[in-house]
């Protein structure tokens, strides 16, 4: 009897298991198919407004606009989906007297999914290539935010006569990723609902994004950011780079910071995993025994060109001209 009783139970418990699998699965069948309708849709508004240059094997998008003989070369952080118009608060204020150029790496904004070595060797080599190819000469003044500080900071050790100085939007440094860990398991299944389109039944992810919460684009700019968003959460480019990152910050820390002027905006710690103290701690150390470094701090969260922009945008131009009229006195 006892033996009957316990066949059945595990029967229920066994039906009850296919039956919550085959759910699963029919909802993640509908979601996914609901996506590609949705993806097939935006494609008439998912059109580069940059430059699409060919580097190794894969197309990369380089946003230009502005005159002046200054480059400003914006850098996005890691995971951005849309770093031309994550930017576009800052750079806008910026565009009528420097040149203005938004890199989007692989798997960022427009350019390709490439799903290949993330070394920082690549990296770089990738973006100044595709700087290169598209006619715009060096040094440039580099404005990177967060995890791309790293390849900023790289640049300048390897080719300090390319970088004329750096502006740091809240960017990371080497002893940030010391003891950074890696949760895969988060990420995968981020990514995961990303490619069968679960994001797109959870819409506070999109709209608290800071350039949708607190940027200045306007309702088009916003709709196209959508369209690139539900294309570009953790892609496998995106995520081989932060598999990466503890390494290329290794090989940055070998190097020491680099003989270059240096301004960071600072923001308060919202956003990055760490309390104020110690991420303020990460960048006022690294440039502490610098004589052309500063910074400022932001009472504002990590994607500060989004909130403060007026004030970047005010100080980032009283320091270029500091770094011009360095230069002159040197020559």
């Amino acid at each position: 009897m006892k033996g009957t009783c316990m066949k059945n139970k595990l029967k229920r418990i066994v039906s009850s298991m296919i039956i919550i699998i085959i759910l699963f699965i029919f909802i993640i069948g509908i979601s996914f198919i609901n996506h590609k309708i949705k993806l097939s849709k935006e494609d008439r508004i998912f059109l580069p407004n940059g430059k699409m240059i060919e580097i190794n094997g894969h197309k990369m998008h380089l946003y230009i606009k502005g005159q002046g003989n200054e480059t400003l070369v914006f850098m996005s952080g890691g995971g951005t989906p849309s770093p031309v118009l994550d930017f576009k608060s800052l750079y806008s204020l910026l565009e009528d007297e420097y040149k203005i150029v938004v890199v989007e790496k692989a798997g960022y904004g427009f350019s390709e999914i490439y799903d290949d070595n993330r070394d920082l060797d690549i990296i770089l080599n990738e973006t100044r290539g595709t700087l290169s190819k598209a006619g715009l000469e060096p040094p440039y003044i580099l404005f990177p935010h967060s995890m791309s500080g790293i390849e900023a900071l790289y640049w300048a050790q390897q080719y300090p006569k390319e970088v004329k100085g750096i502006v740091g939007l809240d960017m990371a440094v080497p002893e940030a990723y010391e003891n950074f860990k890696i949760n895969n398991f988060l990420l995968n299944i981020a990514s995961f609902a990303s490619k069968t389109g679960i994001t797109r039944f959870i819409p506070s992810i999109f709209n608290n994004l800071a350039a949708i919460k607190y940027g200045t684009l306007t309702q088009e700019e916003k709709d196209l950011y959508r369209a690139i968003f539900y294309r570009r959460i953790l892609t496998k480019s995106m995520l081989n780079e932060v598999n990466q990152i503890k390494g290329n910050a290794k090989k940055v820390k070998e190097h020491g910071p680099p003989d270059v002027p240096i301004l960071f905006f600072i923001s308060n710690g919202n956003g990055t995993g760490w309390d104020k103290d110690k991420w303020k701690s990460f960048q006022t150390s690294y440039i502490e025994n610098l004589a052309s470094a500063k910074y400022i701090e932001l009472d504002c969260e990590h994607y500060i060109h989004n909130i403060e922009y007026k004030k970047i945008a005010e100080e980032s131009r009283k320091f270029i001209r500091e770094i011009i009229n360095m230069n002159m006195l040197k020559i």
